[in-house]
């Protein structure tokens, strides 16, 4: 069955501490959560990826924004994949994890669009995995001029440029 990653949805990404939360914060978890209630309930493995941040940082291990946030619900038999740079398969667990499902594809959701999630897409695609990103389910803030939503339905585009499969949560789970 094919893998759901959900990519750095961490307490510092909803918890308004250090950033703002997430553009639209609880539509993203609705969502979120939508795409694991599926998951869960057709036998698809799920995996969260947890960014590690440099000292100081508001998602440093230890810190009150680096863990999984809890509204999620994450299992207890979901494992976490920590990171410390933007490719999620920079950690060769996860990509072992991936590889012991008997997966070709993975599907992906999670945080910051347009950082952790652009490289995973990129670092899934090189690692030879058919890809999916569930268009509504992965979040940003505005930056650079550029609203959360243009820079999403930026990377929605760019994602199908380069590949991957961009779906909608209802198209994804049939809700």
């Amino acid at each position: 069955m094919t893998p759901i990653l959900i990519i750095d949805l961490q307490t510092g990404m909803f918890d308004g501490v250090n950033e703002p939360p997430l553009h639209d914060a609880d539509t993203l978890v609705a969502r979120t959560r939508a795409v694991m209630a599926w998951a869960r309930a057709a036998g698809h493995p799920v995996a969260f990826v947890r960014h590690d941040g440099k000292p100081g940082d508001g998602l440093a291990p230890g810190k009150p924004g680096w863990p999984v946030w809890p509204a999620l619900g994450q299992a207890e038999d979901e494992p976490t994949f920590s990171k410390s740079v933007g490719d999620a398969f920079s950690n060769p667990q996860l990509g072992a994890w991936i590889d012991a499902q008997g997966a070709g594809e993975v599907v992906l959701l999670g945080a910051q669009t347009d950082q952790c999630v652009a490289a995973t897409v990129k670092g899934a695609l090189a690692a030879g995995l058919k890809v999916t990103v569930v268009a509504d389910a992965h979040g940003t803030w505005d930056w650079a001029g550029e609203t959360a939503p243009q820079i999403i339905a930026r990377h929605n585009g760019a994602f199908a440029e380069a590949g991957a499969r961009v779906v909608s949560t209802a198209e994804l789970t049939g809700g």
